[in-house]
């Protein structure tokens, strides 16, 4: 029978594991708007002269999905820094007030002290960054083809 120390050791190491598998699915999910982003960008350039149904460039459209595509990456990238905190930072430190030694709060101090002394630039906040970027750009594209197509409905029909 385990000791309620040992007990607790077992969860934790458990939620450390979950936690870990957690982060690699993040890692899957920003790999795949990554992917994404880099697809639309390409598809932007190289389709701009095409027109479909005789009126839409190719450029306007891919550029509306690439704004929605870095909204929901964005939201993404929050959403799982959310649960990260939440769910598994509160746990684990919760957790660790029964070992005797707290290496997830150590190294989450640690990591808070870098980054408050601007030492450390997070893999989120590329992603931010680049999913801002992204938005900015495509956004730009987007009014650059949809004001001359808004004149021509408007004021050639």
């Amino acid at each position: 029978m385990l000791t309620k120390e040992e007990f607790v050791l077992e969860q934790y190491k458990l939620y450390s594991e979950q936690k870990e598998k957690f982060t690699s699915r993040n890692f899957a999910t920003n790999k795949f708007y990554l992917i994404s982003f880099v697809v639309l960008v390409l598809l932007t350039i190289y389709t701009g002269s095409i027109i479909f149904m005789k009126l839409i460039p190719g450029s306007l459209l891919f550029s509306a999905i690439g704004v929605l595509v870095c909204i929901l990456w964005w939201m993404n990238i929050d959403s799982y820094n959310l649960l990260i905190k939440v769910k598994y930072q509160n746990v684990l430190e919760e957790m660790e007030n029964y070992l005797p030694i707290k290496p997830y709060t150590i190294e989450r101090e640690a990591l808070k002290e870098y980054k408050k002394k601007k030492k450390a630039f997070l893999f989120s906040d590329m992603q931010k960054t680049l999913a801002i970027l992204g938005l900015i750009f495509f956004f730009a594209l987007f009014v650059c083809d949809a004001v001359p197509l808004v004149y021509k409905l408007c004021f050639m029909s």
